[in-house]
């Protein structure tokens, strides 16, 4: 059976394992003293980006070997896959700037994309212990994982399901990053009225307006499909959506661009267009 065609939990039971993996094999090296190199575009990589990506692929390449990978450091180093309907999309350590500042909040980051949509998502915080993962087409958990390097093959996970309802009395909140702020995001922000703001790095973002603690993500600067898939599929699943800066469709599987994404908007709830 395909990874497609896996009931939706099955695959979650199959993925979950994987990044726990890597979620050691990033915490042994966080906390010793990573070796930090610099890529073309100047963005930050460490031994723990590679580490975790050569898990993941080579996990991912036994279990679904008829789905292409595309992933952060392979693309990086000139690697990329033929892609077609479906692809798994992998960011082996989301935001590697956090983790050198040593605050934890980085993430490891795995989608299933089908017809440019992702269909699945997994977003891990191994230092926190943390993590978000869709269950279904409107179905999505937080759990507490332990990083590990050897998991059981038949755990039971407490799946907290999350529906991205929010307190009725709180303010509109702005959730956005704590490294990559822009002129274009406080320009968004000033629209919105000066929403109440919450800083933070990498993925998790996506985790907290799933737990309906903020309202929308807005991101101007550069991103990439890898970044996003796994946290588009978890708002998808709990009501939200992402949508492109000027309000159209956000897509996946753009080979053509180097899978790079569009500025965009992360919204708890769809927007109503009156």
């Amino acid at each position: 059976m395909t990874a497609e065609a896996l009931p939706p939990e099955d695959l979650a039971q199959s993925i979950i394992p994987i990044a726990q993996r890597a979620g050691a094999a990033i915490l042994d090296i966080y906390r010793s003293n990573p070796n930090t190199r610099y890529k073309a575009d100047k963005s930050p990589v460490t031994d723990a980006d590679h580490a975790s990506e050569d898990l993941i692929l080579e996990s991912l390449s036994k279990l679904f070997p008829e789905i292409p990978v595309v992933a952060e450091e392979g693309m990086a180093a000139g690697n990329s896959p033929d892609v077609q309907r479906s692809l798994f999309l992998v960011d082996p350590l989301d935001g590697t700037k956090e983790f050198l500042k040593q605050n934890g909040e980085f993430t490891v980051n795995i989608a299933l994309v089908d017809a440019e949509q992702p269909i699945f998502g997994l977003i891990y915080a191994p230092d926190k212990a943390d993590c978000y993962v869709t269950l279904g087409r409107n179905k999505a958990a937080r759990c507490h994982l332990l990083p590990d390097r050897n998991p059981s093959p038949r755990q039971k996970f407490d799946f907290q399901m999350l529906t991205g309802a929010s307190e009725e009395q709180r303010p509109m909140t702005a959730i956005v990053s704590r490294s990559h702020q822009t002129p274009e995001t406080e320009d968004f922000l000033k629209k919105l009225g000066n929403a109440q703001r919450i800083l933070l790095g990498s993925s998790l973002k996506f985790g907290v307006i799933a737990r309906g603690e903020a309202d929308v993500y807005p991101r101007f600067g550069r991103t990439y499909e890898w970044d996003t898939a796994g946290g588009h599929a978890l708002l998808n699943a709990v009501g939200g959506c992402i949508l492109t800066a000027d309000g159209g469709p956000f897509l996946y599987g753009k080979k053509d661009r180097g899978f790079l994404n569009p500025p965009f908007v992360a919204w708890r709830r769809k927007p109503v267009v009156s």
